[in-house]
């Protein structure tokens, strides 16, 4: 997606659990959660990239996948195109970087501080631990000059306060920068925000947002966004000149550049994430209150047995009949980066033909 050096690469990710005990899985008789069914995305260098979509819909286990946290099932992960778990279960170099060098370029800030936050050690107890491991050559006095820049950087003001403070004694935004400044403070290559704003009042959403954007410059890293929620993912990554990913049933079903995407959605259900966010559009929500929501079925399928086809199918309302028996690839529509997987970004093809899948449906009833 992007045109800078791709930092993580994922290629035909895979990513199934089969649910179930000892004695199913004898008996063969296990059920499979496809999380993330045949996924590929790079991120650059620098970039942000946002993804969005309803809960289970994957995001959650592909940003932990992208970061070396989840083994996957199928496909690879490439770290600056060296595999990283070929790294880590060979025992011998297999390229320029060593697994814990990988891991290192690789963070994750949680979405409840509170619970990743050790409550038994103050802040510095807490950030001093990787920097004693990955710079042994400062001295105590040193260490201490550095977090306390770090937290100065982060708006913990004064530095000597907070340093002493236990996390109990912080307010929910300020745990949350803590969680950002032990993230940054190793100048990782990429660090997933798995819902890192989401527990946040939106005032301090936007001021935690731009706080990442700003430590961004500063620390030359990429941001894997997650969030359930479109007008979020639009202003992080709109202000860094990103992209969205939007995901339904373990698959990305449409991903471009920000205006592209909150503008001129082309898939189905990224129009309905648009039309459920009205704040993304000032008449929208003048009218959304009076519209009825855009779908044929409001459940989300199961993920166990998910629809044949086009998942999206079932509640899509403008589905048609080859909706149901092929599953649509991610293409460029358009030719200006954006990608869709969907029938209807391709003016050429047969699904203009075939049928509704409403009358098709009607049909089957009269004439089962």
């Amino acid at each position: 997606m992007s045109s800078k050096e791709p930092v993580i690469s994922l290629e035909n990710i895979e990513v199934h659990f089969e649910l179930g005990g000892f004695i199913d899985k004898l008996r063969s008789d296990v059920d499979t959660v496809k999380a993330v069914d045949g996924v590929s995305l790079e991120i650059g260098e620098n970039d942000v990239v946002a993804l969005v979509g309803e809960s289970g819909c994957g995001k959650t286990t592909l940003g932990k996948t992208a970061v070396g946290l989840q083994r996957p099932t199928g496909g690879a992960i490439r770290y600056r195109g060296q595999d990283i778990w070929e790294t880590k279960d060979s025992r011998r170099s297999v390229g320029d970087y060593e697994f814990e060098e990988i891991r290192r370029s690789l963070q994750i800030i949680h979405q409840d501080p509170g619970s990743s936050l050790n409550p038994h050690r103050t802040v510095m107890g807490q950030l001093v631990d990787p920097i004693k491991k990955w710079y042994p050559e400062m001295n105590p006095g040193q260490r201490e000059e550095n977090l306390f820049e770090l937290l100065s950087r982060m708006g913990m003001k004064p530095p000597e306060d907070y340093a002493n403070r236990y996390p109990h004694q912080l307010s929910g935004g300020e745990q949350q920068r803590v969680a950002l400044g032990r993230a940054l403070m190793l100048e990782p290559d990429l660090v997933l925000a798995d819902e890192a704003v989401s527990a946040l009042d939106v005032s301090l959403r936007v001021e935690m947002m731009d706080l990442m954007l700003e430590l961004q410059d500063v620390v030359n890293t990429s941001y894997l966004f997650i969030s359930h929620d479109l007008a979020n993912a639009r202003y992080l990554a709109g202000r860094a000149d990103g992209y969205i990913g939007v995901m339904y049933l373990g698959n990305i079903v449409e991903i471009g550049p920000v205006d592209q995407i909150i503008n001129d959605p082309q898939h189905p259900y990224t129009q309905i994430l648009r039309w459920a966010t009205p704040q993304l559009n000032p008449d929208l929500a003048k009218k959304a209150h009076e519209q009825e929501i855009p779908v044929r079925e409001v459940d989300i399928p199961d993920p166990i047995d998910p629809p044949s086809g086009c998942h999206f199918h079932p509640r899509c309302p403008q589905a048609r009949a080859i909706c149901a028996k092929e599953e649509p690839e991610l293409i460029d529509p358009v030719g200006e980066g954006t990608r869709a997987a969907c029938y209807r970004a391709d003016d050429n093809h047969e699904y203009w033909n075939s049928p509704s899948i409403d009358d098709v449906e009607e049909e089957l009833t009269v004439n089962p």
